[in-house]
């Protein structure tokens, strides 16, 4: 059922039930009948001529204790038709009236700062929101705003200010936000190695990873400030966590990972990482970074034939053009020119295609982020493993 037509619904039932108690004693004593309007309304809602229902709710409510949710719901359904205007003028309604409890104000306080979200009125929406949380006793209503706050902050990415704010909430709800909690910590990392304080990045960065232990991002980047530290071993190790984190990531270790190690001069190091992660996660990066070494000790013909060999059980766009690559590099003359076409062809597919996809909504593209631009789920794009991918 489509969420217009089943909050319309919701909304009927609100009004038809508000209206009723607000009458329960008069009808006791003399016959009632609903208002015009409200038929006029239930009329519509069946003939699915939403906008002429909601008019007509909206003439039939009228403002109680008892029809309150009612309204808030009514402007809720107002806000998502994208018509927040009138969302707000019924809000600011129902703060006007006389005798509004003050539970029931703070519910539409907030109803009102989600309004002015929605407007983009950021700056008015979190002067309500912190209205609100200084005067609300109500354990659920100040959850919901923390929540909505901290989203706005986020919006602003003012990281420091969310963070803050997490810092209220209770511990169950703490921990069903340790995802974006981590990235904020990271998001503020970054802020303070651009401005030069790298130990207070690194502070943020381990404090991410004792909010979300699988936050691959926190160890990825704080291999990134070891490297600059010169730190080479810590980096390793930092590095070598992400493959126990989230393998699907291995990919992105293996630059910092051969930076450290040329800088360690440890080859046989590396070639024993390399092999212990292509062993237990297979993937084309490692495979191609494997047939590098073997390039540089024995040869393009021997390196070929490792990529060779691999493609067999894990074919790939990426490894078939790497080998193409190398029989140029060996081939005979006469060979030459149509591999040359071959390759141009090749590489066009490869450069086609992304190399990173959501888990949540399926948004791919070719550069990888933390946040997914499409469905805004933190650290649910991941490398693309298969034919065109790793």
């Amino acid at each position: 059922m489509d969420n217009t037509l089943l909050l319309l619904i919701l909304l009927l039932v609100a009004v038809s039930a508000g209206w009723g108690v607000a009458r329960w004693q008069q009808a006791r004593q003399s016959k009632n009948s609903l208002p015009d309007a409200y038929l006029s309304g239930l009329d519509y809602l069946i003939d699915n001529r939403t906008e002429e229902a909601i008019e007509s709710f909206i003439e039939a409510l009228e403002v109680n204790s008892d029809t309150l949710s009612a309204h808030i719901a009514l402007a809720k359904l107002l806000r998502r038709k994208g018509d927040v205007d009138r969302a707000v003028r019924i809000h600011e309604m129902l703060l006007s009236r006389p005798g509004l409890s003050q539970f029931d104000r703070q519910r539409v306080n907030l109803a009102l700062a989600l309004d002015y979200h929605a407007l983009g009125l950021l700056d008015r929406s979190e002067e309500s929101l912190n209205t609100l949380l200084d005067e609300a006793k109500d354990s659920k209503l100040r959850v919901r705003a923390l929540r909505l706050l901290i989203r706005l902050y986020e919006q602003e990415a003012e990281w420091q200010a969310a963070l803050d704010v997490a810092q209220q909430l209770p511990s169950a709800e703490r921990e069903l936000l340790k995802v974006e909690l981590s990235h904020y910590l990271c998001e503020r990392a970054g802020q303070l190695m651009a401005e030069g304080e790298a130990e207070g990045a690194r502070q943020r960065l381990e404090h991410a990873l004792s909010e979300d232990a699988a936050c691959v991002r926190a160890n990825l980047t704080l291999a990134r400030i070891l490297q600059q530290q010169s730190q080479w071993r810590a980096s390793i190790q930092a590095l070598q966590q992400v493959a126990q984190q989230d393998p699907q990531f291995i990919p992105e270790t293996l630059r910092g990972l051969r930076r450290a190690y040329e800088a360690c001069e440890d080859e046989a190091g590396f070639r024993d990482c390399l092999i212990r992660l292509q062993e237990a996660h297979p993937s084309t990066s490692t495979m191609l970074a494997l047939a590098e070494q073997k390039r540089d000790r024995e040869g393009v013909l021997s390196a070929g034939l490792l990529i060779t060999e691999a493609l067999k059980s894990r074919p790939s766009v990426r490894g078939f053009n790497r080998l193409i690559d190398m029989h140029l590099e060996y081939g005979s003359s006469s060979a030459r020119e149509s591999l040359m076409s071959l390759r141009s062809l090749t590489q066009q597919l490869e450069i086609s295609k992304p190399i990173y996809r959501c888990g949540q909504c399926g948004f791919a593209g070719r550069n990888l982020v933390w946040q997914c631009p499409s469905c805004r789920q933190w650290g649910s794009i991941r490398p693309i493993f298969g034919l065109e991918g790793e």
